[in-house]
Formats: structure tokens, sequence, C-alpha cells
């Protein structure tokens, strides 16, 4: 992809590749397992995990994708030309087909509740929460069209490109994703009795970190991080030789602990000064949030200005799952990006759309015991997300060679040159233990 579209700034690369790794489950799944997981302890594990597995991981995207300045499946194919190393571009790209496929319909529900808090028609006294969203997502050309717009948002943002389509909207969602995150904090830290809240999250409770959340931990720093799919090959792809590789992974890394962090201080204080039970998923946005807002003053503003986060949060991490389809097959043709967006668009949504009635005329279709929408979850967090991110360190602990290695940290300090041997032998020999455990751990076997 040399001599094509680059991200004009750093920033600009910083906030949409942010944007692609925080996704829904750093929002409304990470606050609770660390809340029920050890609290404070849980957390000290995490950013240990996160900086010495997920960073280095991120780094190695970064590397294969910067370093070739290409696609994901170009990137290996040139790195490692007549081998088979390309697959796991294929499988990155396989693995955001399907992963985006039922990511939009989530998305879609989002829309729907934006819309009915826009309108003032969500917070009703006494309304039954769960039952109104089992009734959205039971709904079938509800849910379908529903998933349809958020896929034609992503298809028409893409389809503009880095600079015109993916930048720009990364630079207005992502700082207004951290003001409405300062607002909501705000407010839920001026409710009184939000102090038990915080510590259910913060207070440090080292009896609770048992093997099992140890494990969640580790699998926890490199699933928030957006690795493992190539998604971050293709970003680094459009970035400039000058930048540190290092520097942006580790404000991409902080950026999304800040979030996580923020989502946990943003809810908790706010669920426990109202009596309310924790829990995460759907249930969370769709079902405890509009209970608890109903209850404060200015509620449907608050629960619109939510969802309005949540969508940003959704939307970004949505582009990059595009974006790798469609520059793995437009080879910067600006025509092509623009057919290709809508063609893969259309065919993500039509993918989806078995998942969007997994909630209503095809909730009693099972496959392994798990409804097609769960199946498909499964398949992406516990099979093609560990493998993505075992392959990846692996390709760069092995076959990228030493000469361009060095090449590509020339900008970086002097002390991650002297570490770079010690970098390769954590990519070689620790990571891929590592992840072979979270694995085993993700499939029950451990």
């Amino acid at each position: 992809m040399k001599g094509n579209e680059q991200w004009t700034s750093k920033i600009g690369f910083i906030l949409a590749s942010a944007g692609s790794a925080i996704g829904l489950g750093a929002i409304w799944k990470f606050p609770n397992v660390v809340a029920t997981s050890g609290g404070g302890a849980f957390l000290l594990l995490f950013l240990i995990f996160t900086l010495g597995i997920g960073l280095p991981l991120l780094i190695a995207e970064f590397v294969v994708g910067r370093g070739t300045g290409k696609e994901a499946i170009g990137a290996y194919k040139e790195i490692a030309p007549g081998t088979r190393w390309h697959w796991t571009g294929y499988l990155g790209m396989g693995t955001c087909f399907l992963l985006l496929s039922f990511y939009s319909v989530v998305g879609g529900w989002i829309l729907l509740y934006l819309a009915r808090g826009i309108v003032g028609g969500l917070l009703v006294e006494g309304r039954n929460y769960d039952e109104l969203f089992a009734q959205t997502v039971s709904n079938p050309w509800t849910a379908v069209m529903a998933q349809l717009s958020f896929m034609l948002i992503t298809i028409v943002v893409v389809g503009q490109g880095i600079k015109s389509g993916i930048e720009r909207a990364s630079r207005i969602l992502m700082p207004g994703l951290f003001i409405l995150f300062l607002v909501l904090i705000l407010r839920s830290l001026t409710l009184p009795g939000m102090t038990e809240g915080l510590e259910y999250f913060l207070m440090p409770d080292f009896s609770k970190l048992t093997g099992q959340a140890i494990l969640n931990a580790l699998g926890q720093s490199f699933f928030c991080l957006s690795v493992g799919v190539s998604v971050m090959v293709t970003y680094s792809s459009y970035l400039n030789k000058k930048e540190s590789l290092v520097k942006s992974a580790t404000s991409v890394v902080s950026l999304n602990v800040l979030t996580s962090i923020m989502a946990g201080i943003a809810i908790f204080p706010a669920l426990f000064a109202l009596g309310m039970k924790p829990q995460e998923g759907p249930g969370l946005l769709f079902g405890t949030l509009p209970a608890l807002f109903e209850q404060m003053p200015y509620g449907g503003i608050f629960i619109t200005l939510f969802l309005a986060l949540f969508l940003f949060a959704a939307l970004t991490s949505a582009f990059s799952m595009l974006e790798i389809l469609v520059s793995g097959f437009s080879r910067g043709n600006k025509i092509n990006r623009k057919r290709l967006s809508v063609l893969f668009g259309i065919l993500i949504f039509l993918a989806g759309v078995p998942s969007a009635l997994s909630f209503g005329v095809l909730s009693e279709v099972q496959l392994f015991g798990l409804t097609i929408f769960e199946a498909a979850d499964y398949a992406v967090t516990n099979i093609l997300m560990p493998l993505g991110v075992l392959l990846i360190a692996l390709f760069v602990g092995y076959r990228f060679p030493k000469d361009r290695l060095k090449e590509e940290f020339r900008t970086e300090a002097a002390w991650w040159h002297k570490g770079l041997a010690l970098y390769v032998m954590l990519l070689r020999y620790v990571i891929p233990i590592v992840i072979l455990l979270v694995f085993l751990n993700l499939l029950h076997i451990i």
C-alpha cells in the first residue's frame, strides 16, 4: 500500500486505533469483571498483563503493518513469500466479517434505544425494561432494519477512505466519547451513597484473586486491544515511518485502559447509590441503565448521553472491522473502495440477519446448544481471536527479519534497542504459552 493514503497525523492514527480497541466489551463487560474478581487487585494484575502481554502484541501488529505499508494479506506475503503465513491475514478478515455480523446487531439495538431516548419515549415510570428489551429484539423487522441502519453508517464512513472517512469520524467520536464519560462520571459521583459503589469497583480484595480470575486478567489484557485479527496491521500500514511505534502503541493502550476504568466509575457508584444490582452485557445497557436513570433527575438526558457514548464505541470498532476487508481488496483504488465498502457491508449485513433473528423467529435454532448469535460470539472470542494472537506472536518472533525489525525501531529510545532481544524472546516463548493457557481456559479445559 505504499504511496496510498496515510493518516494526516499521529493523533488521528491513535484515535482511530483506540476507537477500534475500545468496543462495547470495554464498557459493559470489563467493569463488572473487575468488580467481581478482586476490584483493585484484579485491576493491578490487568495493568501488568496489559503492559507485559497486550502492549507487545499490539506493537507486533504495528511492526508488520508499518514495516510493509500493506494491508493484512499483502503484509504477510511480503515478509514470508511462498509460505502460508498470509492465511493469518485471511483469518483476521474472516474473524472481522463474523464479528461485525453480530456486532452490528447490537449496534442496531443501540440505535433503536438512542432514537427512543432522543424523542423522550424510552423512560416511563414503572416500565419493565427487561421486557421492553425482549420485545424489541424479538421483533424481526425492527431488529433487522436497525442492524441495516448501523451497517449503512459504517459503509458510508469507511467508503470515504482513511482521511475523509475513518480519521475524520474518529476525531469527532473519540473526544466526544471521553466528554460524555466525564459528564456521566460527574453525575454519578454527586449521587448520595455513591462511595460504596466506588469501593466495590476499585478496593483491592486479594481473596478474590483465584486462578480463574488471573486467567481472566490475562485474556482481558489482549482481547481489549483489538489484537489478533490483523486490524492493527491494516491501520498501522497507513502510519508515517517517522512516528514512534512504541509511543503510539502505549497511547492506544493508555486510552483503552482509561476508558475501561472510567466506565466503572460512571456505572458502579450510580448503581449502588440507587440500590441496584451490577451486571454486564446487554442486560446492563438495555435493562439496568434505563431503570437506573429513570430514578434520577433529568434521567432522560443522561440515558441519551450514555446511549450516544455506546454508539460511538460501537461505530469506531465497526469501522476497523469493515476497513480490514475493504483494504484487503481495494489496493488503494478509491472507486473500488466505495464499491467494496458497499459489497462487504451488505454481505456482512446478510450474514448477520440470522443473529438478529436469533432472539425471535430463530430462537429455537441451536448450534452446539447455543443460539446463532451466541455461537458466532463464542467462535470469535474463544477460538478465532486466540488463534490469531498466537499466529501473530509467532510470525513476528520467528519470521520477521531482524534487520527490518531494528529498522522499525530506529526512532525509539536507546533502552528499547537494548531490550529488543528480550522482546523477541517474549514473542517466541512467553506469549505463546500465555495464549495457550487463556485458550484452554476459554474452552473450559482448565
